[in-house]
C-alpha cells in the first residue's frame, strides 16, 4: 500500500460543494477514502456525491456551519461514522477594515470557523484516539503570516483559528494524530472572485486589471486552481506526513513574504 493511499479511511470534507472543499473531496475520494461532505446546498452536495470515485459509501450532511444548534443535533450521527480525517473548512468573511466592523460582524465568522470546528474535532477525536490515527487540516489563510489589508475581520478570525490549531497539535500528537493548517494564496475560487470585484468596485478599475495586478505579487505568476491546494492537502493527511505536525503550509505560488 502506497504511504499516499486513504483505503479505508473515513474523511469529513466541510464546505464540500465548490471551490478547495470540493477539490479535496474528490481527490481524497480518488485515493481510496471515504467522503462525509458537509455544505449548505444540497444540489451542489448531490452532483458532488455523483462525481466521487469509490462507489455508494461515500454521504452528506446539509448544514450551515454557523448554525451552532442544528450543527450540535447532527453530531451524534457524525460520531457513528468512524472518522480518520477531518478538514474544516467554511467560506470567508466579508472584506472591510477592520476598525470599521462592528460588533456583530465577528459573530457568524467566529461560529463558522472556530466554534464549527472545535465541535467538529471534539466529535471525532475518540475514533482517531482508538485507531491511533488521526488528520486533522484547516483550509485558514495566509493571513495568518502575513494580515491582508482590507480583510479586518476575515484576519481576526483566522489568526485565532491558527493559535487554535497549534494547541491541539501539541495535545493530540501523542495519540498519532496530526492538526495542521493549509493557507491558501490566490486560488481561483468564489471567494478569490468576490474579492476581485470587490477591489475592482472599490479602485475604479475592471477586474481583469485587478487580476494582473494581483499576479505581479506571485512569484509563479498565476492564480492557483484548487486542485493544487488539495494535493497539499491530501499529502498532510496521508499516512506519509505522520511525522508533520502543527504546521501552517501556504500554497499560494511563493506570493507570501514571511518565512
Amino acid at each position: 500500500m502506497s504511504s499516499w493511499d486513504l483505503q479505508g479511511k473515513t474523511a469529513i470534507v466541510c464546505g464540500a460543494s465548490q471551490g478547495i472543499g470540493e477539490a479535496t473531496a474528490k481527490l481524497l475520494a480518488e485515493r481510496g477514502a471515504r467522503v462525509i461532505a458537509l455544505a449548505r446546498n444540497e444540489d451542489k452536495l448531490k452532483d458532488l456525491m455523483k462525481s466521487l470515485k469509490g462507489g455508494a459509501g461515500h454521504k452528506y450532511y446539509v448544514l450551515d456551519l454557523a448554525d451552532t444548534e442544528a450543527l450540535k443535533k447532527t453530531l451524534p450521527e457524525i460520531a457513528k461514522e468512524n472518522v480518520q480525517i477531518l478538514i474544516n473548512n467554511s467560506g470567508g468573511p466579508k472584506g472591510g477594515p477592520l476598525l470599521e466592523a462592528s460588533i456583530e460582524e465577528f459573530e457568524a465568522p467566529i461560529k463558522a470557523h472556530l466554534k464549527a470546528a472545535h465541535l467538529m474535532v471534539q466529535t471525532v477525536v475518540p475514533a482517531m484516539r482508538t485507531a491511533q490515527y488521526g488528520r486533522i487540516v484547516n483550509i485558514i489563510s495566509t493571513s495568518v503570516k502575513n494580515p491582508i489589508p482590507g480583510l479586518g475581520v476575515s484576519n481576526t478570525i483566522r489568526g485565532a483559528m491558527a493559535n487554535w490549531s497549534k494547541t491541539l497539535a501539541g495535545e493530540l500528537g501523542p495519540y498519532g494524530i496530526t492538526v495542521n493548517n493549509m493557507l491558501p494564496g490566490y486560488i481561483r475560487t468564489g471567494r478569490i472572485e468576490s474579492l476581485m470585484g470587490a477591489a475592482a468596485q472599490k479602485s475604479g478599475n475592471s477586474v481583469d486589471e485587478i487580476e494582473e495586478q494581483w499576479i505581479k505579487t506571485i512569484p509563479a505568476g498565476r492564480i492557483g486552481d484548487p486542485v493544487e491546494a488539495a494535493e497539499g492537502i491530501a499529502f498532510l493527511v496521508s499516512p506519509a506526513a505522520s511525522y508533520i505536525n502543527g504546521i501552517n503550509l501556504p500554497i499560494d505560488g511563493g506570493r507570501t513574504p514571511s518565512l
